[in-house]
């Protein structure tokens, strides 16, 4: 059996190839830029691209199931060749944004397409991720070891990238998941200012605390670029998912979870989930 693994470059799709590849199944990972792809041996490597379906024939050829990062500008097309070329089974990576009704124009395009094909489909939709934090508070940590953030008690139930790619590859290799979409969160809520303590446990170094206007985290997010520059005006209040205005001093510090749906791994496929704690000792040489 061949899995095609799109977005194997990523943080999630790196994950799900390397279980792939313990499972002992043939995997194709598709990047653009092959070269500098830096996959385990073992992995045959392709050229393609999802934003031109043009170019995923020979990177379909032969290929039983897919890991599909999304992409809905082209999801009908890129869907199309995947059946045309004997695809049988499709998993895509979505989001939680997605069963809450926040997202209708990015991932559900994708999930249609794969839904309507007529193909074995499993969506999993993971929440927020606790990687999001390396990327927002880790400079700070590193340089300072301090996080500015204007919600202390800000709290939802993260979940590790790790679980996403076990539920992922469980779906792709296995019967059963087959029509089902896992929306995934972590095992626990956890505080903005836990989540802190957490990563100061895993690098045995006190990590102050500094609460800041939204503005003022806007502005530092802005500075770093990246992931937090592109996530700023959201991830501090000042627009919805949607993209729409929003008012950050408006913000309940509380979370509103009546009706989340607490899916982890347990449910899905009977691992346990990993707690923030063991996320931040997973990643604790990043920190520092």
């Amino acid at each position: 059996m061949t899995v095609l693994v799109t977005g194997a470059t990523g943080n999630v799709g790196r994950l799900v190839t390397d279980r792939l590849l313990a499972a002992g199944v043939r995997v194709r990972a598709m990047t653009r830029t092959p070269a500098a792809a830096r996959l385990p041996g073992g992995v045959e490597v392709v050229r393609g691209d999802l934003t031109a379906p043009d170019t995923l024939p020979p990177a379909l050829d032969g290929v039983e199931r897919v890991f599909l990062f999304p992409e809905p500008s082209t999801a009908d097309a890129v869907v199309d060749r995947a059946a045309a070329s004997g695809v049988r089974r499709i998993v895509t990576l979505s989001s939680g944004a997605v069963t809450s009704g926040d997202d209708t124009g990015f991932h559900v395009p994708v999930e249609q397409a794969v839904q309507q094909s007529g193909l074995e489909w499993t969506h999993v939709r993971p929440g927020e991720f606790m990687l999001n934090k390396l990327w927002l508070w880790g400079p700070s940590i590193r340089a300072e070891r301090v996080v500015y953030d204007p919600y202390p008690e800000a709290a939802w139930y993260p979940v590790h990238e790790s679980d996403i790619a076990d539920v992922a590859a469980a779906a792709l290799l296995n019967d059963g998941h087959s029509g089902n979409a896992y929306t995934l969160n972590g095992p626990e809520l956890v505080s903005h200012r836990d989540q802190v303590a957490a990563i100061a446990g895993a690098l045995g170094e006190e990590v102050r605390f500094e609460r800041v206007t939204p503005e003022q985290a806007r502005e530092r997010y802005l500075a770093q670029g990246g992931f937090a520059a592109a996530m700023a005006d959201f991830l501090v209040g000042f627009e919805d998912y949607s993209g729409e205005a929003a008012d950050p001093h408006a913000s309940a510090p509380e979370p509103d979870i009546a009706g989340v749906e607490k899916l982890t791994t347990a449910d899905a496929i009977g691992t346990p989930a990993r707690p923030f704690a063991q996320w931040a000792r997973d990643h604790s040489a990043d920190f520092r």
